[in-house]
């Protein structure tokens, strides 16, 4: 596997005393909880439109699991369409998940390590024609068997789900689904499309992350990388 370093925002961001470790911490005690019944390996993290923090909150999520469990994680890309897991690892131009599916490559070698312990990253690398069309066949099956394998947990990172059908065809494969909803933005209408598409779907939702972003991220976090603003998470189950 390709060694790739952790950009410092990131590190900084994911302070262990600030309120954000906090609400990550009791966030995946909240998955730990709904785990009784049922094992949750892999977790797939979504939104309803483009730019509610998905990614981040995926990204600290997995960084949250693998610094508090030591066990092996296993942080996925898959919105093969906006990607943009590799800009929070600095990760460069690369092959990923998009060549797996096409066949080009093989996840041993698309697999990125990081300096966070036990925490591998796997960009979204490159796909020629529509992924939707790569996400519907059996080839999807296989590579969730093989993470599950290697990894004790899988975070993917997937497209938001109403504009695409992307979404919607990864969770057949998943263990449970979080939506990410951005506090003061997303209307409650488009909120509940978002659920009500899961649902009718038979996916197992876990629960609403909210971004509330009441807490900004560091300034050149903020700059290079979209702005997103995070302070904490309600997860709700029934």
């Amino acid at each position: 596997m390709k060694r790739s370093k952790v950009i410092p925002s990131i590190l900084s961001f994911y302070n262990k005393e600030s309120s954000v470790g906090t609400e990550f911490r009791r966030l995946y005690s909240n998955i730990k909880n709904l785990s009784t019944n049922r094992k949750l390996q892999t977790i797939m993290v979504t939104s309803a439109m483009v730019g509610e923090g998905k990614s981040l909150t995926s990204s600290l999520l997995a960084v949250t699991i693998a610094e508090l469990t030591k066990l092996k994680v296993a942080l996925v890309d898959f919105d093969l369409r906006r990607p943009k897991i590799n800009l929070y690892f600095g990760i460069g131009e690369s092959e990923g998940i998009g060549n797996v599916l096409s066949g080009e490559s093989t996840l041993k070698l698309v697999s990125r390590k990081t300096i966070i312990p036990n925490l591998t990253v796997i960009p979204s690398g490159r796909l020629k024609g529509v992924p939707s069309d790569f996400l519907d066949q059996s080839t999807v099956a296989n590579i969730f068997q093989e993470l599950r394998f290697y990894f004790d947990y899988v975070i993917i990172d997937s497209p938001p789900i109403i504009p695409i059908s992307d979404p919607l065809l990864l969770a057949e494969h998943v263990d449970g689904v979080l939506l990410v909803v951005r506090g003061g933005t997303t209307q409650r209408e488009v909120v509940q499309r978002a659920a009500n598409l899961l649902t009718n779907s038979k996916i197992n939702v876990l629960g609403v992350i909210l971004n509330d972003f009441e807490e900004v991220l560091p300034y050149y976090y903020k700059e290079k990388y979209y702005g997103y603003h995070y302070h904490q998470k309600v997860l709700k189950s029934d």
